[in-house]
């Protein structure tokens, strides 16, 4: 006689008073712990440093989120925020900070400066920040507002769960490049 699998027919939700546990897989685990643990290294230039200020104030609180401390050491943070203009001496500086974060890391254009340039169409603007260094997630406006920025944390905080920031996929893109030339 072969023992039949069953599905469970009910699920029991702890309301916190019970002991249990969960099963996850660790990807599964480290994505959510990374999600809620982004610290922040503001490259702050121009205008839209005042936006992004406020969004650490008690209003927005982006301390909700798991972003609140900014760190002002490259080694220290895993998300750089690009905020304002970035000119074209500024793009050197820009790249060797992202060289020097810790991976995985993330990237946010904040405003529109940072994203393709802004107004400043001239010889000595940078016609965005994804010139220089990836971006995961832009944010539009002349400056955004602090609702514009909450939303793309939030989507930057699903993208590191899910695994499909660009410093996860060339992670990914790497190993499977290694075990396909062992092979």
């Amino acid at each position: 006689m072969t023992a039949q699998l069953t599905k469970p027919t009910h699920q029991v939700v702890l309301d916190g008073n019970e002991t249990g546990f969960a099963t996850t897989r660790l990807d599964a685990l480290l994505g959510w712990a990374r999600k809620y643990s982004l610290f922040a290294y503001p490259f702050v230039t121009a205008c839209c440093g005042m936006e992004f200020m406020s969004v650490a104030g008690p209003k927005y609180d982006i301390a909700r989120f798991g972003a609140e401390f900014p760190r002002f050491s490259p080694r220290q943070s895993d998300l750089l925020m690009v905020v304002g203009t970035v000119t074209e001496k500024q793009g050197p500086a820009l790249k060797r900070v992202f060289d020097q974060m810790a991976e995985p890391k993330w990237v946010i254009a904040f405003g529109v400066c940072a994203s393709t340039g802004g107004f400043y169409q001239n010889y000595s603007a940078m016609p965005g920040c994804d010139q220089v260094i990836p971006v995961d997630v832009y944010i539009p406006g002349c400056p955004p507002r602090p609702e514009q920025v909450l939303d793309a944390l939030i989507m930057l905080m699903d993208r590191v769960q899910n695994g499909r920031g660009h410093s996860q996929l060339r992670t990914k893109r790497e190993q499977l490049i290694a075990t396909s030339s062992e092979e």
